[in-house]
């Protein structure tokens, strides 16, 4: 009976490091955020189409906040917050503080049907390749990031925000 009990114990440890070192592994070749952006660092530029045709450079707001979102129109979570991101937009426009909601790998013509849905008013450039989404390092979506007028991340958050906190953050990051 011992012989089995001691059997029984290996075989359940041995399959608790094998899932350990799996779990290791897999962290570390799925998800190397080397190209991670970090609070503090300097938001890296970018330049991306916007469903207008209009090209979107980062560095084209130097000198105003950027509410700078990463989204898609499947996710729940993102189809609650923007309503609340248009009506912030239309607050804090006039203040200096622009959304820039970077759609990650749809269509235009489903993020276009998504922001008429909405009645979006704010650019929403088009990351197809996901080129942006690899350089920021996204993971979750919705994540949005706060860049001050300098250009520099003040703030990351990948929760879901209510017309509260959306608006707090456009307070942090009003020029």
């Amino acid at each position: 009976m011992k012989k089995k009990q001691r059997l029984v114990f290996r075989s359940i440890l041995l399959v608790i490091v094998a899932v350990a070192v799996g779990y290791t592994l897999y962290n570390n070749v799925f998800n190397d955020k080397s190209g991670s952006v970090q609070k503090g660092d300097q938001a890296p530029d970018f330049e991306l189409t916007d469903l207008q045709g209009n090209q979107v450079q980062l560095s084209d707001y130097k000198g105003k906040g950027v509410f700078l979102n990463f989204w898609g129109t499947w996710c729940k979570p993102c189809q609650r917050e923007m309503p609340y991101m248009q009506k912030e937009y239309r607050n804090y426009k006039k203040q200096g503080v622009e959304i820039l909601a970077v759609n990650v790998g749809e269509s235009r013509v489903s993020v276009k049907n998504f922001a008429d849905r909405f009645h979006l008013s704010f650019p929403i450039p088009l990351d197809g390749s996901r080129e942006v989404t690899k350089a920021y390092g996204i993971g979750p979506i919705p994540t949005t990031f706060l860049v001050d007028k300098n250009g520099k991340v003040i703030e990351i958050t990948s929760e879901s925000l209510s017309n509260e906190t959306i608006k707090s953050y456009m307070e942090k990051i009003k020029p």
